[in-house]
């Protein structure tokens, strides 16, 4: 403790915090996913320039359009947040135990005026408790659970709504018993109640937006169909990968066809090179017709088996070794994905915010671009771009307020 005091310049040992444990939340809140993005594309600029020896023109006439180099890797993957792995039970309790907390809250405030409601937590507390220890359980036994969780929210909701004021009679923050953030998280609770009851009604198990954790309301399932999980709860993200720096172009909270992406990532191969890529290795989500005809206007290869009937001209061993090749390179992408998982958690991204998470995950890429560059780029360039003249700044960023 005294040797970390020294070295943030303290001049004797304290035993009080130096700083407050939430200062790097409002650092990522306040950087933003668009800050990290724009420090993403000036390293790779960076480095693209010193490989391309010319300037860089974003436009540029179809006549003088240089030939096609390169290639770019692209897929998609999913950046799990850290949440318990969600069931109807489990969000109902959830739901259940914050209005409990709430209808603590609202009593105090009242003075003991009315008396207090009834909502039988011991005995929901007990049967889920019950619920929870069986190791094999039916679809009876989830069902009854279910409407158990279910009764308790409403009864918890309609307690929470006669002692809760209007809005729009107390000012929010003075005289109104939750606060703005307490208020975000009822109505959530609302929200993921409607979509538990409705589908109890209908016998389904699926809705459109459908809340996955009550302090997380923008985590969407995102259907992978993987071995280990079929479901993956986070943000989806579309990454290109071009001499090993990859790219975060498209960060959605709702799940999508990852085969729109392929134009964006093509597009921003342009508009730093200056020239399209020759080849594009991708899987077969990419391989779409109107993918296909887009790429072949402008002369650009893919790795994906020609449409049609096998021509008859059988391919010679050169070419077949060849194309083998071209589309196990788009391995290289997987073990990036690999890399940011296993090595900076990207499976495991633990801000609560939608904000700071998006930071979070920007932040994970530009690190992972950090040291790409600095294994292939000496390291008087690299300090020589990281220059410690303040006066002079690398990136003119505005942060958020």
């Amino acid at each position: 403790m005294s040797i970390c005091s020294f070295f943030v310049g303290l001049e004797k040992f304290r035993t009080e915090p130096i700083f407050d444990s939430s200062l790097f939340v409002h650092i990522r809140k306040r950087l933003g996913k668009e800050a990290f993005d724009k420090l993403n594309n000036e390293l790779i600029k960076t480095y693209s320039s010193k490989i391309d020896n010319r300037n860089i023109s974003k436009k540029q006439e179809d006549e003088d359009l240089p030939p096609n180099k390169g290639k770019l890797q692209a897929d998609a993957t999913v950046a799990d947040q850290y949440i318990t792995f969600p069931t109807d039970a489990k969000i109902l309790n959830s739901s259940r135990k914050q209005l409990e907390k709430m209808i603590d809250i609202l009593y105090k405030k009242t003075e003991n005026k009315i008396v207090k409601p009834r909502t039988y937590r011991r005995i929901i507390d007990k049967a889920f408790l019950n619920y929870s220890k069986k190791k094999r359980k039916n679809k009876g036994a989830h069902r009854k659970m279910k409407r158990k969780l279910l009764e308790s929210v409403k009864r918890n909701i309609n307690f929470v709504e006669k002692l809760l004021p209007d809005p729009s009679e107390l000012q929010m923050g003075k005289d109104f018993p939750f606060s703005k953030k307490e208020m975000e998280l009822y109505n959530t609770i609302k929200e993921a109640y409607k979509q538990q009851q409705k589908m109890y009604d209908d016998n389904t198990n699926s809705c459109p937006n459908r809340i996955v954790s009550i302090f997380q309301p923008h985590v969407r399932p995102v259907l992978r169909g993987k071995q280990n999980s079929r479901v993956e709860f986070g943000s989806k993200l579309g990454v290109s990968l071009d001499n090993g720096f990859s790219t975060l172009e498209t960060l959605s909270w709702d799940a999508y066809h990852e085969g729109k992406d392929l134009k964006l990532h093509v597009v921003a191969y342009f508009e730093l090179h200056g020239y399209y890529p020759d080849l594009v290795q991708v899987d077969k989500a990419y391989s779409t017709r109107e993918n296909r005809q887009w790429l072949k206007e402008r002369n650009i290869r893919i790795t994906a088996p020609p449409l049609g009937r096998k021509p008859k001209i059988e391919l010679t061993q050169y070419q077949k070794t060849k194309h083998k090749k071209e589309a196990a390179e788009r391995n290289h992408i997987e073990g990036k994905f690999g890399q940011g998982k296993n090595g900076y958690n990207l499976n495991k991204i633990r801000a609560r915010l939608k904000e700071t998470s998006e930071s979070w995950i920007s932040c994970i890429f530009f690190i992972m671009n950090l040291k790409n560059y600095r294994k292939k780029s000496s390291c008087a360039f690299f300090f020589e771009f990281f220059s410690l003249d303040f006066k002079q700044p690398i990136l003119n960023i505005e942060f958020k307020s």
